[in-house]
This record gives structure tokens, C-alpha cells and sequence, in this order.
């Protein structure tokens, strides 16, 4: 079940919250059974299997980043000595990457409309137009700061990592000396960003950082696929961060591929504005999620992701139901009175 205002019915006595939305999920969002008091194996079972046995964002993300290292990478024999030549090659297929998952989703589901508005969260289209985005369009602004800035901070926290494992000063990890550790790492890398993520967040909406960085990415109040990577380039710097982990835990080359390239692709689905998408009318893979929506609608809820939930945790989080809601509203009135 899920609430879809769409069909007129019981728009009268539907609350303020509610006539927000043209679709939301029914019933409290749930973050992961990971941190979960008394500990819940069945649950984390059941939360690791959604995400990992299912032809969803976690595998085709690894599959690529396998198939990116093999087939599309220079080796660390190559990446050992700076070179414009296969540093140009790793931007032009990040770009491509990109171009393809966030182009792609923003054509079918934006554009051609291709799922109508089934399972998407606001009910009003991207802004067209608008001066407070660069080149006065919201489309033309985030493929401006996803191309000119995110691609080029992807690219190169993924050269610096692969440089300096290739010369030692990061370590190296390969598959023959831990084969379960290696394989552990895919699991742990989505937590680790989670992890990393509401705390870079969380800085980056200190008042200063926020006029100077930040308030770029949320000019996008209603969210496309390329608005995940539209950011100030001092965001991206902190965004990609994450990844310098790998300094101090031993990894493999694809698994930098799969950080870096979870975090940049990832971002684009996530701000799809869908919940999932649909093929003949039945869901083929989870998407956007309303728990981060939220945040680019009310800003002060949600700094973090699900998986680790920081946000319970610190009095932020906001589980998409109506006393959610009211719970929210409270505390951001005691707040502005209290003039924080």
C-alpha cells in the first residue's frame, strides 16, 4: 500500500503534509536493523538479502566496477607515474558513466515520462527556468556541476587513490591474502559512506558552509536525476572524501572503483524523484527514496542515509508519517524561536 494523491480521493480531509506529495510510501520508513536494540539476525538477514541478492544498485554497481578494472582501467604499473593520458581516459569514462545513468534516467522518466507520474514523490514537474540557477535552467545547472566539477573530483580522488597504491603509500590488498575480507569490503563500503555522509552533511549546514557551498545543491527543492552531483566543487572535496579511508584499510583497486563509483552513481538515482522504476507496470529496482526527498523539501530532517542512522540518533530523523510530521514542525518552531 502507499498513499497516491493522484486520484482526487479524500483530498478533502487529507492534511497539509499529505497534498505535498503526488506519492509516498505507506507507513514509517524504517532504517536498517543493523543498529537495532535487542539485535534482530533474522532482520539484518532479511535487510542484507534486499540488497545484495537482488538485481538491484549494490550488484550491477559491483559488476562494474569488476568489469571497469579488467576491461576499461590502466593497471598500477601504468597509474604509478602521473600521465595526462590515462588520467584524460578515466574522466571520459566516468563521464560516460554518468551521462548514461543520470542522462538516461532524466530522458525516460523526465522526459519521455515513459512511467507517467507513477511512484513519483512531488507532484510538480522540474523547474524549467529560474535565475537563481546557473545558465537559468535547473536541467542546464546540474549537468553544469555535475560535468564541470563532480566528474572532475570523482576522477581524481579515484587517480590519487590508484597512484598512491600503486607506489605504496596506500595499502594494497589483493584477493589471494584475504579472500573474505575482500569480499566483506563490498558489503561494509555503503556503510561506511552512510557513515561518512551525515557527518559532512551535517557540516556542510553550518550556516557559512551552507551560503558558501552547500545552498547550490538545494536550489533543487524538487530533485532530478542530475541534481544527486550538482554541488560547489568544495562539496564534491568532502563528498568524495569518504574514499580516503583506503589510506589506512587495505583495498583493492576495484574496490575503490566501487566506492567511487557508488557514491557518484548512486547519487543520481537517489534524486531520480521516483520511488522505483517501473517496466510494464512492475517494479524492476529501487530508486529515490522518500527519506532523502524530504530533506531537499524541509532542509533541518534527514542529514544522513538509512543505513546508518545518525539521524534517530541526534532528534533529525523524519519517518514520512503524519505525527512525523507534527513531531518535525514542533521542533523546527522551538528552534526558530530559540533563534537557532
Amino acid at each position: 500500500m502507499s498513499h497516491d494523491t493522484s486520484t482526487g480521493k479524500g483530498k478533502a480531509s487529507q492534511s497539509r503534509f499529505s497534498r505535498q506529495w503526488h506519492y509516498r510510501p505507506d507507513g514509517a520508513i524504517q532504517t536498517s536493523p543493523l543498529f537495532h536494540w535487542p539485535p534482530d539476525p533474522a532482520g539484518i538477514g532479511r535487510w542484507f538479502a534486499a540488497r545484495w541478492l537482488v538485481l538491484g544498485e549494490n550488484v550491477i554497481i559491483a559488476a562494474l566496477a569488476v568489469l571497469t578494472w579488467y576491461y576499461c582501467q590502466p593497471s598500477l604499473a601504468v597509474t604509478k607515474n602521473l600521465e595526462f593520458s590515462w588520467i584524460a581516459l578515466m574522466f571520459l569514462r566516468n563521464t560516460a558513466l554518468i551521462v548514461i545513468v543520470a542522462g538516461g534516467l532524466h530522458f525516460f522518466l523526465h522526459t519521455r515520462k515513459t512511467q507517467g507520474n507513477k511512484l513519483k514523490f512531488n507532484p510538480e514537474e522540474l523547474k524549467a527556468r529560474g535565475s537563481r540557477f546557473t545558465l537559468n535552467s535547473q536541467l542546464r545547472d546540474n549537468m553544469f556541476w555535475t560535468l564541470g566539477s563532480g566528474v572532475v573530483f570523482w576522477t581524481a580522488f579515484e587517480v590519487l587513490m590508484l597512484w598512491a597504491m600503486a607506489n605504496g603509500y596506500a595499502p594494497l590488498l589483493p584477493w589471494t591474502q584475504n579472500p573474505l575480507w575482500f569480499i566483506a569490503l563490498f558489503f561494509l563500503t555503503p556503510l561506511w559512506i552512510s557513515f561518512h555522509f551525515y557527518w559532512i552533511h551535517r557540516l556542510l549546514h553550518w550556516p557559512p558552509l551552507y551560503r558558501i557551498a552547500h545552498s547550490l545543491h538545494h536550489r533543487n527543492t524538487n530533485i532530478g536525476p542530475w541534481s544527486g552531483l550538482s554541488m560547489h566543487p568544495l562539496e564534491h572535496v568532502l563528498f568524495f572524501s569518504s574514499v580516503l579511508i583506503h589510506w589506512i584499510v587495505a583495498a583493492h583497486p576495484i574496490h575503490i572503483l566501487f566506492h567511487m563509483q557508488h557514491q557518484a552513481l548512486t547519487a543520481a538515482t537517489s534524486h531520480a524523484g521516483f520511488e522505483g522504476l517501473l517496466v510494464k507496470d512492475k517494479r524492476s529496482m529501487a530508486l529515490g527514496n522518500f527519506h532523502h526527498q524530504m530533506h531537499h523539501r524541509y532542509f533541518e530532517c534527514n542529514y544522513g542515509s538509512l543505513e546508518v542512522p545518525w539521524d534517530k540518533v541526534f532528534g533529525s530523523f523524519h519517518d514520512g508519517t503524519e505525527q512525523s510530521h507534527e513531531q518535525f514542525t514542533q521542533r523546527r518552531r522551538e528552534l526558530a524561536r530559540r533563534g537557532a
